[in-house]
């Protein structure tokens, strides 16, 4: 077997088995801070299982949301809906901005030819 062969094997392992704890308790303690420093979890392989938690866990927080909406008074403010956990190869959401009167006439300009 080649090293790189054996790399390859090594990277494909799941975060949880014996050789990945092994190299990550072997780090130094300055190499370890780096690295939560800078980490992005949602660029790492995630597993079906994980995959299918990730929705569990969005459902149930959406089922929070919607009991807390049925539950509070009509006039009183609502909670935002809950954020997706991030997943594996998705960014953040961006947040929409809202339509303000400025941006509604000129919206409203650019629709009715005022462009030209």
């Amino acid at each position: 077997m080649s090293w790189r062969r054996l790399r390859v094997l090594i990277q494909h392992l799941p975060p949880e088995s014996a050789t990945w704890t092994a190299l990550r308790n072997a780090m130094p303690e300055a190499d370890l801070a780096a690295q939560a420093d800078g980490g992005e979890p949602e660029k790492g392989r995630w597993s079906q299982q994980e995959q299918l938690t990730a929705a569990l866990y969005d459902a149930v927080r959406r089922l929070e949301w919607v009991l807390i909406c049925v539950n509070t008074e009509k006039k009183s403010k609502r909670p935002d809906p809950p954020e997706p956990l991030r997943r594996p190869g998705a960014g953040p959401r961006k947040k929409t901005a809202k339509l303000t009167d400025k941006s509604a006439n000129k919206l409203f300009e650019l629709l009715q030819g005022g462009a030209a």
